[in-house]
């Protein structure tokens, strides 16, 4: 106890601001670690997802960004054609996200309604944690709608309960029925942006039809066009399908299949990784320098005292194990800081009512969060295997005969 506290104190504190300054470089090497890791994590999981589209004959729509739309011009009639089209001449798939309402739940969280067709809705393949799957054969306004809703208003709005409401996408009152509830933490991917996803823990999913999309208002028929994926098409038909739109609607849209967004995503994304890469990896080789440097300074300085512990039985065993004792603690440090500032965040979402991020998860990380935390120990324990064992080397390196000399 008294030789650790000898190279606690005398040693490796000797500099205690170099100390601090490789804390917080370390600590920066850490998060940027954590970040690429988690976004890598997220990408994957986004891949995984998108891979029911990534398939011959499916093309997403998306709004043309060099266009110049005017979307005061357009009347709901123009759009009622255009699905109309769309109905007598494609097989597609339709989710639209984020008509909010306020609607009662325990959390006090504002309640996402999503719209989905029978075709997205086998894409998507949502799990439920109880309950049945959605029917899309009911009769609107004559019937109630049955609903899913998220792991959040589970309670509130159980399996067989009932929810009156005027609906945001139609401003007409309806009844609907919750048949199922998603697992927790059920999410969706930007087709665009892999590593973007929203979460429906405080969503309602109701089941889109043609009768509903007959009596929708003018803003969901025209989100669900910006996002509307061809399935069993052609480029061609996806052409003709944008020639329509812009006769009627006056808006541009482009057609790519799924793996023509992997690769724009990509042009961007691997470039930024790459730059975050490398700036993690500057920091970690000036982490491993400068504790290098430090403890060899600091044992020069204290080269007597160092000597004489060792001719009164200190081992280089013993020794590195010290080392390994000091540094886990350097790094179990920044790592604590971590999970906090990250726990925080996720928990920050909840007390910001932020229902398309707010997540459940063990200590409030999701598993991406926990991936990432893994992948970050692995590196230090990388890194702190190389710091130890190099100085070890160097100390080994340093004539005994210095210290007795003084």
């Amino acid at each position: 106890m008294r030789i650790l506290r000898f190279f606690i104190i005398r040693i490796f504190l000797k500099r205690w601001i170099l100390v601090l300054g490789m804390l917080i470089i370390l600590f920066l090497a850490n998060y940027l670690s954590f970040t690429t890791a988690r976004s890598i994590v997220s990408t994957f999981q986004g891949y995984q997802e998108m891979e029911t589209l990534n398939q011959e004959g499916i093309y997403i729509a998306n709004l043309d960004p060099d266009s110049q739309p005017d979307f005061d011009k357009i009347k709901i009639d123009d759009t009622q054609k255009v699905y109309e089209y769309l109905n007598n001449n494609y097989t597609y798939a339709l989710q639209v996200d984020g008509f909010v309402t306020s609607l009662y739940n325990e959390y006090e969280m504002e309640v996402s309604f999503n719209y989905i067709n029978e075709e997205a809705y086998k894409i998507n393949q949502f799990g439920l944690s109880q309950g049945n799957h959605l029917n899309f054969n009911y009769k609107f306004n004559k019937e109630e709608i049955p609903v899913l809703v998220g792991a959040g208003l589970a309670t509130t709005y159980p399996v067989g309960s009932t929810i009156e409401i005027t609906d945001p996408a139609t401003q007409q009152l309806v009844n609907l029925k919750v048949e199922g509830v998603l697992k927790e933490n059920t999410y969706r991917s930007n087709f665009y942006a892999p590593n973007s996803k929203n979460y429906f823990n405080f969503s309602i999913f109701l089941p889109v039809n043609k009768n509903f999309i007959q009596s929708a208002s003018l803003d969901l028929h025209v989100n669900g066009l910006m996002d509307i994926a061809l399935l069993n098409s052609t480029k061609e038909k996806a052409m003709n399908l944008n020639d329509h739109i812009q006769e009627n609607l006056g808006l541009e849209f482009n057609f790519f299949n799924q793996q023509e967004n992997f690769n724009y995503f990509e042009d961007y994304y691997f470039y930024s990784l790459t730059i975050i890469c490398t700036i993690t990896l500057i920091l970690l080789i000036v982490i491993v320098c400068l504790a290098i440097w430090n403890t060899l300074v600091s044992i020069r300085l204290m080269i007597k005292d160092f000597t004489i512990n060792l001719l009164v039985g200190l081992s280089y065993s013993k020794l590195r194990v010290i080392f390994y004792s000091y540094f886990g603690v350097l790094f179990s440090i920044t790592l604590a800081i971590l999970f906090a500032i990250t726990a925080f965040d996720r928990y920050s979402f909840w007390l910001n009512k932020d229902s398309i991020f707010a997540t459940y998860g063990i200590f409030g990380l999701i598993s991406m969060d926990w991936i990432a935390l893994l992948i970050v120990l692995f590196i230090d324990l990388i890194i702190g295997f190389a710091i130890v064992e190099l100085t070890i080397r160097k100390i080994k390196s340093i004539p005994i005969s210095m210290g007795v000399l003084q």
